[in-house]
């Protein structure tokens, strides 16, 4: 795709979509980092139906550790990898309250230091808590990057150092969201739906599959 396109494409995505965000649901950095955590290899709805409940009691490190871990198992036994996922849940609030006075950081450094957090979750909170124009890839967007020939690689990182690199900077921030909805609800693993789609015709696969 040539640089007229990339703009093209996002400009689109825009237009369609002016404020996009995660459908994730939370109400402080440290509920968003809960739920970036637990929706790895989950979907956001798993993950919203058992975080509802628990989210309004649960709303900093401290009140996590109070809950205690059998009951979070509990609170979010519907979610794959539960046991693993409550494990690494109430080992960042232990360091959360220890390290860092209960409060999330803002660096992937120090991100990347908590049980259950790698480069795809910090990117996640380092965009969506903090503004910052990273863009962490998901299968969506990896599916999304490479069938429109937006930014081809083998693996997450390659995709996401290609984006970095392509993505106009305008759009860097919200490139991210665009790319998860879009692969979403539009650019679909089994069958996309190439005829609802606003960037078809600047698509490497929409061009040529309908």
């Amino acid at each position: 795709m040539k640089p007229l396109q990339r703009q093209a494409f996002f400009e689109r995505l825009r237009a369609a979509n002016p404020q996009p965000t995660t459908e994730l649901k939370y109400r402080n950095t440290f509920q968003l980092l809960v739920a970036v955590i637990l929706s790895a290899q989950a979907t956001d709805k798993s993950v919203n139906l058992a975080t509802a409940p628990l989210f309004k009691t649960i709303k900093t490190p401290e009140h996590l550790l109070a809950f205690g871990e059998p009951r979070l198992r509990e609170a979010i036994a519907r979610i794959g990898l539960f046991r693993t996922k409550a494990k690494n849940l109430m080992a960042t609030a232990r360091l959360l309250v220890t390290q860092y006075e209960g409060i999330v950081p803002s660096t992937r450094v120090a991100l990347e230091t908590l049980p259950g957090v790698g480069r795809k979750t910090a990117n996640v909170v380092l965009n969506t808590a903090f503004g910052l124009p990273t863009i962490a890839v998901d299968t969506h967007i990896f599916r999304v990057a490479n069938r429109t020939g937006l930014a081809p690689g083998k693996t997450p990182l390659d995709v996401e150092l290609k984006l970095l690199k392509v993505v106009p900077k305008e759009f860097r921030h919200d490139a991210h969201h665009w790319l998860i909805l879009h692969g979403r609800y539009i650019c679909q693993a089994r069958k996309p739906k190439c005829m609802q789609c606003v960037v078809m015709d600047l698509c490497a696969y929409g061009a040529h599959h309908v």
